[in-house]
């Protein structure tokens, strides 16, 4: 998806002022976890400045703290990008034994949640676990993108199916998983020395051969997430999550005063909302300049919105311009991108698809420019433009 195409996942902005990293890592200082280790491959050195060492999550310590394992500390004798995440984990296999912990928590961030971490491992404790799967319920025609589930009466496992075409049901992995770490790492070991048909690694996913096979031993569990749990690896379940914060009691809440979810970032200024200007039903960031319309609508940071300009039922990331008389609507607007005046992008009907496809969205790359007048047909995707945010060619004709 163009959206990843310039960034690592972890760092896709999201509600405006987060990156989908946050997630996980406000999860575990609320949950007290003070070892926290993430692998990075892809467009590692954007996501390791927002990181910022830890410092937002208290996680820059002396002792303990964040840790980043980049590609070229695997220790094995194929360096580079892993094939998988379970692949990822055996190239570190190293490090995670001279760490000695007892139990290992693998979390995913490509997900909107909050969980107490805690609880997760007060469960595996008291069942004897090898393996706790946390699940989610989503529609049974949803269930195929994800690991699919059975579980018994007593909470333990029965079947794993990973991304079947035939659903098991409509409980599905979370991609929270708390493993007995000598079990892990000693699983990853036998599926290491049985190559698969193409004589490459066993390992890939989670769900290709690690999870089956450690179900099949009988000994993991499953942990309903109890709340609001969002996938967001896909364009219209992107849309989906920003348009779930959207009403007056949000279906999931950011800024709990208890659990609330934390960022590094700039300061700004707050959102400037200029006279003649119509704001409905939306989220405006700080930095926004707003003259025009905007509706149904998630606004990022350093946002201009023009005189006689309209957003409707869109996504605009930071420090996007839409000038005097265009419209935007069922869009997602990537940074920096730059729409003309009298321009129109997407969708532009006065009401949104309650669920829209991917294929019923506009998206729109970092740093492109949208000539003047130009229309952008529903369903377009316009490419990302350079290697860098400041980047930006004009798409016109």
């Amino acid at each position: 998806e163009s959206l990843t195409d310039v960034r690592a996942k972890p760092a896709v902005p999201v509600a405006g002022l987060y990156r989908l990293i946050d997630f996980p890592l406000s999860n575990a200082m609320h949950s007290c976890l003070n070892d926290v280790w993430i692998i990075v491959q892809y467009q590692p050195h954007a996501l390791a400045e927002h990181l910022a060492n830890g410092r937002p999550w208290d996680l820059d310590r002396t002792y303990g703290g964040l840790k980043l394992l980049p590609p070229y500390e695997a220790e094995t004798d194929d360096g580079g990008f892993a094939q998988g995440n379970a692949d990822a984990l055996y190239r570190n296999r190293n490090l995670l034994r001279a760490h000695g912990a007892d139990l290992l928590l693998v979390l995913s961030a490509d997900h909107l949640y909050t969980l107490d971490y805690r609880t997760v491992i007060d469960r595996h404790l008291d069942t004897g676990a090898e393996l706790t799967m946390v699940t989610a319920e989503v529609p049974t025609g949803e269930a195929s993108r994800f690991g699919n589930v059975r579980v018994g009466r007593d909470g333990r496992v029965k079947t794993f199916a990973y991304k079947p075409k035939k659903p098991l049901g409509s409980t599905v992995t979370a991609e929270i998983f708390l493993y007995d770490a000598a079990v892990l790492l000693d699983t990853l070991d036998e599926l290491a020395a049985q190559p698969d048909a193409d004589g490459g690694t066993a390992l890939r996913d989670y769900g290709d051969r690690l999870l089956p096979r450690l179900v099949e031993r009988g000994n993991s569990w499953a942990m309903d997430i109890g709340g609001y749990w969002r996938d967001v690896g896909t364009l219209d379940s992107y849309w989906a999550a920003h348009r779930d914060l959207l009403p007056p009691e949000p279906k999931f809440v950011l800024d709990d005063a208890i659990w609330p979810i934390l960022t590094y970032g700039a300061q700004r200024l707050p959102a400037r909302l200029h006279d003649g200007c119509r704001v409905v039903d939306s989220l405006v960031s700080p930095g926004c300049t707003i003259r025009g319309t905007v509706i149904r609508s998630t606004l990022a940071p350093g946002v201009t919105v023009e005189t006689g300009a309209v957003v409707r039922d869109s996504v605009v990331l930071h420090d996007v311009v839409i000038e005097t008389g265009a419209v935007v609507g069922l869009s997602i607007l990537d940074s920096r991108s730059r729409i003309g005046a009298d321009a129109r992008v997407g969708r532009l009907a006065r009401t949104a698809p309650k669920a829209p496809t991917a294929d019923e969205l506009t998206v729109v790359g970092r740093g492109a420019h949208i000539a003047a007048g130009l229309v952008v047909a529903p369903g377009s995707r316009i490419d990302p433009v350079g290697d860098h945010p400041e980047g930006g060619a004009q798409h016109g004709g």
